[in-house]
C-alpha cells in the first residue's frame, strides 16, 4: 500500500483527489495537511510520493520542495494545481517537482503517480548499480594492489634464494672447478671434481626445488590432487608434523583455471599452520562435487586465533596471507571461509563453483 502525502487547503480537492484514486483501483493512504508543521512532522517517516496544492496560503510548493530535499531527499513530489503558468511549471520542474496537474485533469493522476514511483526505482537502481561498481573497483585496486605486493615479495624471495643458495652453490662449483685445474697439473684433481659434482647436484635439488614452489609440475601433469599429496608430502615431512590427504569425489580430467588458486591456499594454509599455529597434525581434503564445484579444504590442531578480529580493520602485515588468500579465491570465482579460535585449531575452507565437468580423471 502506498502512502501519499496530500498539501491542501481545500477537504474537497482532497476528497476528489482520493475519490479519483480509489476509482483507478490504487491501494493507498492519503494523509492531508496544510502547512509546513504538519509536513516536516509527515516526513519523519518517507511516504512514497507527496502531492502539493499551488494556491496555498500557508506553504508554497517551492517550500515543500525545500523541506524535502532537508528531510526525505528521494520522495518525489507532484503539483496538482487549478492553473500554472509556463514559466512557472518550468520553475517547479527545475527546483525538483517531478510532474504537475491541473485539477481538471486528475483521471491523469494515478498513472502520474505510478510513472514518477517506476522512474524513482529505476533511479534507486541506477544508483545502487553505480555504488555496486564503486565497491568493485574499490576492491579491484586493492587486490590488484595486492597482486602487485605479493609479486614483488614473491620476486624478492626468489631472489633471495638466487643469491644466498644457488649463487653460493654455484660459487663453490667455480671454486671446486678452479682448484682441480690446478691441481691436474700435479695428478690429484679428483677430489675437488667430486666436491664440485656433490655441488652441482645440490644444485640441481635447488633448481628442481624453486621450480615448484613457483609451479608444481604435477599440477599440469597429473592434476591436483597429485599436487596436493606432493606438497603436502613435502611440506609434512620437512616440519615433522603429521598429514593426510583425503579426496571425496572424482577429479575431473580437463584442469580447471581454479585449480592453481586451490592448490595456492593449501600451500599457504600448511605454511602458516606450521609457522604460526605450532600444528601437529593437519588434514586436507579435496571434495569434487558431481556438478562441478570443488571444495578445499584445511584443517589442523594448532593453538587458533580469533578470526573475526583477525580479518577486521582490512589488510594488515599480521593478517596479510589470509587476506591474500580470501582475494585469490574471489579472483578464481571462488569464496574464502576461516573459523578459528584460540585453543582450538584453524579450519580454511574455500569453495570454487563449477571448478570442472565432464571428463573425469580417478583420485589418487
Amino acid at each position: 500500500m502506498l502512502t501519499l502525502l496530500c498539501i491542501e487547503d481545500s477537504r474537497e480537492d482532497v476528497e476528489r483527489i482520493r475519490t479519483v484514486l480509489e476509482r483507478q483501483g490504487m491501494r493507498f493512504e492519503l494523509r492531508a495537511m496544510s502547512d509546513e508543521a504538519e509536513l516536516r512532522a509527515a516526513l519523519s517517516k518517507p511516504p512514497d510520493a507527496v502531492l502539493c496544492g499551488c494556491a496555498l496560503s500557508s506553504i508554497t510548493p517551492l517550500r515543500a520542495l525545500s523541506l524535502l530535499k532537508e528531510l526525505q531527499p528521494e520522495v518525489p513530489l507532484i503539483v496538482v494545481t487549478q492553473a500554472i503558468g509556463e514559466e512557472s511549471a518550468v520553475a517547479l520542474l527545475r527546483a525538483g517537482a517531478r510532474d504537475y496537474l491541473l485539477k481538471d485533469q486528475l483521471h491523469l493522476l494515478g498513472p502520474a503517480i505510478e510513472r514518477v514511483l517506476r522512474e524513482r526505482q529505476h533511479e534507486e537502481e541506477r544508483r545502487r548499480s553505480q555504488r555496486a561498481l564503486a565497491d568493485a573497483y574499490r576492491r579491484l585496486s586493492r587486490i590488484s594492489s595486492r597482486i602487485v605486493d605479493a609479486q614483488e615479495r614473491e620476486r624478492a624471495l626468489i631472489a633471495r634464494e638466487l643469491h644466498d643458495e644457488l649463487g653460493q652453490t654455484m660459487t663453490g662449483i667455480v671454486l671446486h672447478l678452479h682448484a682441480a685445474q690446478r691441481a691436474g697439473a700435479r695428478g690429484s684433481p679428483s677430489s675437488s671434481i667430486d666436491t664440485a659434482l656433490a655441488l652441482a647436484q645440490h644444485a640441481v635439488e635447488q633448481v628442481r626445488r624453486m621450480s615448484f614452489m613457483l609451479r608444481p609440475p604435477q599440477l599440469d601433469l597429473l592434476g591436483l590432487t597429485a599436487a596436493v599429496r606432493s606438497t603436502v608430502e613435502r611440506q609434512l615431512e620437512a616440519a615433522g608434523v603429521a598429514g593426510h590427504v583425503r579426496v571425496i569425489g572424482t577429479e575431473p580430467r580437463k584442469a580447471s583455471p581454479c585449480w592453481i588458486a586451490a592448490f595456492r591456499i593449501v600451500q599457504e594454509s600448511i605454511t602458516n599452520a606450521l609457522r604460526h599455529a605450532n600444528a601437529r597434525r593437519i588434514q586436507v581434503r579435496l571434495r569434487f562435487d558431481p556438478g562441478g564445484r570443488l571444495v578445499v579444504s584445511i584443517a589442523d590442531d594448532g593453538v587458533g586465533f580469533d578470526a573475526r578480529g583477525m580479518l577486521a580493520g582490512g589488510v594488515r602485515d599480521e593478517n596479510f596471507g589470509l587476506a591474500g588468500m580470501a582475494e585469490r579465491a574471489e579472483m578464481a570465482g571462488g569464496r574464502l571461509e576461516i573459523r578459528s579460535s584460540p585453543g582450538v585449531g584453524t579450519v580454511i575452507r574455500a569453495v570454487f563453483e563449477a571448478a570442472g565437468r565432464n571428463d573425469e580423471r580417478k583420485s589418487r
